[in-house]
């Protein structure tokens, strides 16, 4: 639970990140909406805002003495100790804030959903339920900060329940269910991989967020951040009318939601745009229609209008829509404000009346789209087939020869082999099972759950069987746990599959011709669309002129090494040795600090170079580099870029030296350098 002692930073103090503060509201509001994702850089206030928005809902009457924080008035479901209770008479209550939960990424699945409560086992043989996380998150709100990060059996649990309102537990013996009325808000960071897209789908609503462009805005965020660190208590107070005006008006549209009517022309639009972005099921057509009432009700209406649908399309498509690898998630909104138009002609002069088109600019109740239309950017970020590439822009790019890549929904499922049972006893104890053959990783808390329901049984026996020299035992202070070897439980460990893909590649002058440079890209984009596919880890360093820089440090997010990779600068002298080294450096940083994943280095070279590292011969001191790195046991790929049959064969030398996969670039093809890939 988050500690209430301090006070949080107000929500209406919040700069811009108008996005973000709509869909949490959104949630305060209706929390069956089915939960927000919320993506940005770090430090664009994401766990501040989730924080605030506790602060800020109303307080709630709960029963007193119960730890799900059920419903005195009976408004929504209970558990059935308190629906047993209720039946006999008033139930105790108590007023409190709305509960706040944080879910470490580290939890067990015991500790989300519940388990046996060992203690009342050991003691007195009783199998009574202990509550988990989601108890206290019930009629409040569940965060989870970096939840890409979180196991996907875990994110699973949490949307299950979110989206029944119910934790249901079967498990050692107990029976159990308890209302889990929950509104989940997950923060993550593209930067460290993304969430699998079976998963983004289970989130209602999503956001995208940035930091704040304009100088004024940024000034503003800090004057605010210091007054409060300075002086928190003062600090709400000059904010507590702003919150309280707040709260009145999400007190106001909670009770005018179920008034709220969404007429079926409007309704015909939600169907509509989501069929124009051709989202898989119908989950974004529900939440757009629960998601556009919600806004009315938030503007003091009752009747849903074309900007709420909008609004909601905002929030509801954009991580549903089909994408390409390595397109920016986003939303076209172009393509919706042209949809939404084409909705309203057809309204206006349905199919078969009299009448030509309307002009959607003089609708009165358009409120002025064509200026909106004319104003909206191009979001594809495409170029069209007549733009003429201005100098200096990135080489174009064309991936090597290779079947039309599938959108991402059609794809076989991209992560599902990203956890996989570890070996030995590294990784993530996410489970137990029974040992087969000896045990090597106990299982305590499983092991005890197994054992504590027959403990009374087990030691009233030892007692009818002790000798004078053995321990008695006294019933009522229970000393010992009587095991037997079929109460044994072992640990199932998992942890992240797949591979860190290092890519060194040379941006020197000797690879400075565009077509070669662009063909280079081609070949490092085919492995970087396997490394999505396979949620693999990648990284991208580059050597040129004096030296060697990691433009990107290993990450989750092939996305940004796609956008390093197109914005590559090229020319200078070559400092091949320097490269080396510098991945040598990247992989034994990544070994130290305890990563699972197998490392490969992807290095795109001639073979030449022309700066020294440690001698005066640059060429000796990458033969010396390339010895330590294959000492070190780094399988590698050396993908030779010189062309022509009468090259120095560099690249092949060096390969040996890194007793590396060669492949030369003239001959390669995807297919062959996805298998070299997988292969090693």
């Amino acid at each position: 639970m988050t500690d209430r002692s301090r006070p949080l930073y107000p929500f209406t103090a919040l700069v811009g990140q108008e996005a973000m503060k709509r869909a949490l509201l959104l949630h305060a509001i209706n929390p069956r909406l089915g939960g927000v994702l919320i993506r940005g850089q770090k430090g664009t206030a994401k766990s501040t805002a989730v924080r605030a928005l506790a602060a800020l809902l109303p307080e709630i009457d709960v029963v007193a003495d119960c730890p799900f924080q059920c419903d005195p008035s009976g408004d929504g479901p209970r558990c059935d100790a308190c629906a047993a209770r209720a039946e006999a008479g008033p139930l105790p209550v108590r007023r409190r804030r709305v509960p706040l939960v944080d879910l470490p990424l580290g939890a067990t699945e015991d500790r989300v959903v519940g388990t046996l409560d060992l203690e009342r086992a050991l003691q007195y043989g009783e199998r009574r339920f202990e509550p988990g996380l989601l108890a206290s998150a019930n009629r409040g709100i569940l965060y989870v900060d970096e939840v890409n990060l979180l196991g996907d059996h875990l994110v699973d649990v949490l949307l299950d329940a979110a989206a029944l309102g119910m934790n249901y537990v079967e498990r050692e013996g107990l029976s159990f269910s308890h209302p889990a009325q929950f509104v989940l808000v997950g923060t993550m960071n593209p930067e460290e991989g993304d969430l699998r897209p079976q998963l983004l789908d289970r989130f209602a609503l999503a956001v995208e967020v940035e930091g704040l462009p304009a100088p004024a805005d940024r000034a503003e965020v800090v004057r605010r951040r210091i007054a409060f660190e300075a002086d928190p208590v003062a600090f709400a107070a000059r904010w507590a009318e702003a919150e309280a005006a707040e709260r009145e008006r999400l007190q106001r549209a909670r009770e005018r939601l179920p008034r709220v009517r969404l007429e079926d022309n409007l309704l015909d639009l939600i169907t509509r745009l989501c069929a124009a972005f051709e989202v898989d099921g119908l989950r974004a057509d529900i939440v757009m229609y629960k998601a556009a009432i919600t806004l009315a009700a938030y503007a003091d209406r009752t009747l849903v209008t074309e900007e709420d649908v909008r609004q909601a399309a905002e929030l509801a498509l954009p991580h549903r829509r089909r994408r390409q690898p390595f397109e920016q998630p986003g939303l076209d909104r172009e393509r919706l404000e042209r949809a939404i138009q084409e909705h309203r002609r057809e309204q206006q002069h349905p199919p078969g009346a009299d009448g030509g088109g309307g002009n959607a600019a003089n609708d009165p109740a358009g409120g002025g789209w064509g200026e909106r239309e004319q104003d909206a950017p191009d979001s594809s970020g495409q170029a069209g087939p007549e733009q003429v590439e201005a100098p200096g822009t990135p080489f174009p790019v064309q991936l090597l020869a290779r079947p039309a890549a599938r959108p991402l929904a059609a794809q076989a499922p991209a992560g599902r082999s990203q956890r996989v049972r570890a070996p030995g006893i590294r990784g993530a104890y996410v489970g137990s099972v029974l040992p087969r053959g000896p045990l090597r990783d106990l299982a305590l808390d499983a092991t005890l759950r197994a054992a504590a329901p027959e403990q009374l049984a087990r030691r009233a026996a030892s007692a009818r069987a002790s000798t004078p020299t053995r321990l008695a035992w006294d019933p009522a202070s229970p000393r010992l746990v009587h095991l037997e070897r079929r109460d044994l439980r072992q640990k199932v460990r998992e942890t992240r599959a797949g591979s860190a893909v290092l890519f060194v590649v040379d941006a020197s002058g000797s690879m400075a011709a565009q077509r070669r440079m662009a063909a280079v890209k081609g070949a490092i984009l085919s492995l970087l669309l396997e490394a999505y596919q396979r949620r693999d880890q990648v990284g991208l360093i580059a050597f040129r002129s004096s030296g060697a820089d990691l433009l990107l440090p290993l990450t989750g997010s092939v996305d940004r090494a796609e956008a390093h990779l197109r914005r590559l600068p090229t020319g200078g002298r070559t400092p091949l040795a320097h490269g080396l080294a510098l991945a040598a450096a990247t992989l034994r940083r990544q070994h130290l600090a305890g990563a699972t994943t197998r490392p490969l280095l992807v290095l795109v070279t001639d073979g030449r170079a022309n700066v020294p590292l440690a001698s005066d011969d640059p060429l000796q001191d990458a033969r010396q580099q390339a010895l330590a790195l294959a000492a070190q046991r780094v399988p590698a790929i050396v993908v030779d870029t010189e062309r022509g049959a009468g090259g120095l064969g560099l690249a092949r030398e060096l390969a040996a030296h890194l007793r590396a996969h060669y492949v030369c670039l003239d001959e390669l093809s995807a297919e062959h350098l996805v298998h070299v890939v997988r292969a090693r």
